[in-house]
């Protein structure tokens, strides 16, 4: 029996997607849930697990093709690829008919099953299935049964892998010395869309950047006084990003209009606050987004953001997760920036960019002290924000960070 393998539902305002990667090719068997191939999307890498058991008989579609929602993208002889005793001479009537008394659902390979997402994460890290317990249905393994493996296991095979990432590439050996290599790549579709919406922001938005810098001296002594207790309580390191999303928040509420995006000559106010943390991934910059931030506890937003790292490098994060938004944070000091102008994230209006923090000598009551110190840019739209508006809320983050209490008295 055949059965059709058709490119699922795309998210809302995706019109088409395009063939990343093929990871089974005809003739092939496959098992049911099993990744077939990655379709790649604006925003996210969708994948597309196999209905069946079988082997894949029939692919419509070649790499770098696109396909919208529907068309058929391969066929699968559903049941094929299930286990079949080789003919056995007459003699050994009973033994065929012992064979015959076993269960037709047991697989041909002894291979572990592995899930969609984990068969990326398995192939980014470099590791052997076969060494993994999958504790999921009919032990498949799941992203917890990696992440435990890779906490307990330290074997030769990784450290081989380790030494490879240092050794040179074949490729790069074989280059002459004195050669001035090339090489033309097509961007991914997230590359593409990203520099669209970037061209798009500057060429529509009236872009301005306004600065201010902050003393975090108060928020690491209170990171250093309770992290401890934090950690043990809430099992999550407490870092600077849930003091930053908690600021944010209040000073959106003081002025809305930041809070507000452009729809054609109308002005949207948003009375919910959903904050989009810039995060770098393999495939490039995502922002997904905090919902309801200003309903979250500060273990909550640090919980939410690590899962935002992990889904970010792992590939996946969700369409639904990466859409939406009212306002943006960029934090470029993580990679050593002291100060930049982030661009906006359409259609918001605001997006606040932190910077690498440095020890500097502030005057304080008339004496020179050494504060642990941060560059702040708020770009905005000047459409519908005023330079008063834009200055107040960046000085209005800036005093709950340098004076905490007012996060809880919300002052």
């Amino acid at each position: 029996m055949s059965t059709e393998v058709r490119v699922p539902a795309l998210p809302e305002s995706v019109s088409d997607a395009t063939i990343l990667t093929w990871h089974k090719q005809p003739g092939e068997t496959v098992s049911q849930d099993e990744n077939l191939v990655d379709l790649e999307t604006d925003k996210v890498v969708l994948e597309v697990p196999a209905p069946v058991d079988g082997v894949l008989k029939e692919v419509r579609f070649n790499g770098g093709e696109t396909v919208q929602a529907d068309d058929l993208l391969a066929i699968i002889e559903a049941g094929a690829g299930r286990a079949a005793a080789p003919s056995r001479p007459s003699s050994e009537e009973g033994t065929r008919t012992d064979e015959a008394s076993e269960p037709a659902t047991q697989p041909a390979t002894d291979e572990p099953v592995l899930t969609p997402a984990v068969r990326r994460m398995v192939k980014e890290l470099n590791l052997d299935p076969g060494r993994i317990t999958g504790t999921g249905k009919d032990g498949r393994i799941l992203k917890s049964d990696v992440m435990k493996y890779l906490d307990t296991h330290e074997t030769d095979e990784q450290d081989r892998d380790l030494e490879a990432l240092g050794a040179p590439a074949a490729d790069e050996a074989a280059v002459p010395a004195g050669a001035r290599p090339e090489q033309r790549v097509a961007m991914t579709r997230l590359r593409a869309r990203i520099a669209e919406r970037l061209v798009d922001a500057q060429q529509t938005a009236a872009i301005l950047t306004t600065f201010n810098e902050v003393n975090l001296q108060r928020v690491m002594e209170l990171r250093k006084q309770y992290q401890e207790s934090f950690e043990r309580e809430h099992e999550v390191r407490i870092g600077f990003m849930s003091f930053f999303v908690k600021a944010v928040v209040e000073a959106l509420k003081k002025f809305p209009v930041l809070n507000a995006s452009v729809d054609g000559s109308d002005i949207v106010y948003h009375g919910y606050y959903d904050i989009g943390i810039a995060v770098g991934s393999p495939r490039g910059l995502v922002v997904p987004i905090l919902r309801n931030a200003d309903q979250l506890s500060f273990a909550e937003i640090e919980k939410s953001i690590k899962e935002f790292g992990k889904k970010a490098h792992d590939g996946t994060l969700t369409y639904e997760e990466l859409t939406g938004g009212t306002f943006t944070i960029s934090n470029g000091g993580v990679y050593g920036s002291m100060l930049s102008t982030p661009i906006l994230n359409p259609p918001q209006s605001g997006i606040l960019g932190m910077h690498n923090i440095q020890q500097r000598p502030m005057v304080e009551n008339g004496e020179v002290v050494v504060r642990p110190m941060m560059y702040l840019a708020l770009s905005y739209d000047h459409r519908v924000i005023d330079g008063r508006e834009a200055v107040q809320s960046l000085v209005t983050i800036k005093q709950c960070l340098e004076d905490p209490a007012r996060l809880l008295l919300q002052i």
